[in-house]
């Protein structure tokens, strides 16, 4: 007699419990990939958190294949990218157009862009293994103190830190935390903190995080608006580190990463962005981030509200777009964000 499908609370509206239908539950419950990663493993964070927003996450590259019949149609919904689409990759950062959108600093706090990477012939983190996450931290760790020029720096083991550098890398807010309750119940926590670690350049533009959700997540930073630069910085970075580590790519589906909401680019591109009057006509802020497919934040992520006017803004498409188009998403929508508070900015003075 075949298991019936798990039931969902009434309120829940994750991609798992809209696609996850008796049928296919019973062609898949069984499935297990070569890396030992099942198909109830896959499902597991939704069922446990049922407020999550898509409550799947793949264990390796053969569960994109395998567990197709319920990924397939997440991923269609999620990045309106169908089975039969392929993704097109391109670093190429001086096809970015553009001068910086924020040179005097009055609006722009801060730029941030990363992506997420996950190693070629290696499972992902949901079923790696304790001693494959130790293999992995220490090849990146070799590779990145590898690194020269801007992006030299050091490389710490987060069951290595002593106190002071803690403390420091606590202020500089680059400390990553164990993963948290979605995370948790796909496996992301296991062995906590073994295998972790972090590299920053000596500048603090460049930063790394080494098996946290996905392998590697390579982040770009620093203050104000040059956004072109803080593109050009990352790329060359991933660029440098492909050398030695080469990267799970698929020819549909770009980068692999855990989470399918990742897929593609992985990338985010964001601002810390000072937006007071948009901030108090929402309906013309969302029609703005909208039409240049962006998303806005509170500065403490998502689900976070604003403070002091400051949103966070950042790219929504990751796949079946390039990592130039999503960048220059952002880039777009600032400068017609910018543009629009100084609008407001003014009406406001002329009615005084």
């Amino acid at each position: 007699m075949a298991t019936k499908v798990p039931v969902f609370n009434s309120d829940c509206s994750s991609l798992l419990a809209k696609y996850l239908s008796q049928q296919v539950f019973s062609q898949l419950e069984d499935k297990v990939t070569t890396s030992g990663y099942t198909f109830k493993q896959a499902i597991n964070s939704g069922l446990v958190n049922q407020d999550s927003g898509v409550g799947v996450y793949a264990g390796d590259a053969e569960s994109y294949t395998m567990f197709a019949p319920l990924f397939d149609p997440i991923i269609a919904d999620y990045h309106n990218f169908n089975p039969h689409d392929s993704h097109q990759s391109n670093l190429h950062f001086d096809e970015l157009f553009g001068l910086n959108p924020d040179p005097t600093g009055k609006y722009i706090l801060s730029t941030r862009i990363r992506v997420g990477r996950n190693i070629a012939d290696m499972p992902l983190g949901p079923a790696l293994s304790r001693q494959q996450r130790r293999t992995i931290e220490l090849q990146l760790a070799k590779t990145l103190t590898g690194l020269s020029g801007e992006l030299s720096g050091n490389y710490y083991s987060l069951g290595n830190i002593d106190a002071e550098t803690r403390k420091q890398l606590i202020a500089d807010h680059f400390l990553f935390k164990a993963g948290d309750r979605f995370l948790d119940a796909v496996g992301l926590n296991r062995d906590w903190p073994e295998g972790r670690g972090i590299f920053h350049n000596l500048e603090k533009t460049f930063l790394v995080w080494v098996n946290e959700e996905d392998q590697l997540r390579i982040i770009s930073m620093q203050p104000g608006g040059d956004i072109k630069a803080v593109f050009s910085r990352l790329v060359k970075a991933v660029n440098e580190i492909e050398v030695s580590v080469p990267f799970l790519f698929d020819q549909r589906l770009g980068y692999l990463t855990s989470c399918p909401t990742n897929l593609g680019t992985a990338l985010r591109a964001s601002v810390h962005i000072r937006l007071p009057k948009l901030g108090d006509d929402l309906i013309t802020f969302k029609a703005i981030t909208d039409h240049h497919q962006l998303q806005i934040r509170g500065t403490s992520g998502e689900h976070s509200v604003s403070e002091g006017g400051v949103f966070d803004i950042s790219n929504k498409r990751r796949l079946g777009v390039t990592e130039v188009e999503c960048v220059q998403d952002l880039y777009d929508g600032v400068v017609e964000l910018i543009e629009r508070e100084q609008e407001l900015a003014i009406n406001v003075d002329l009615k005084k």
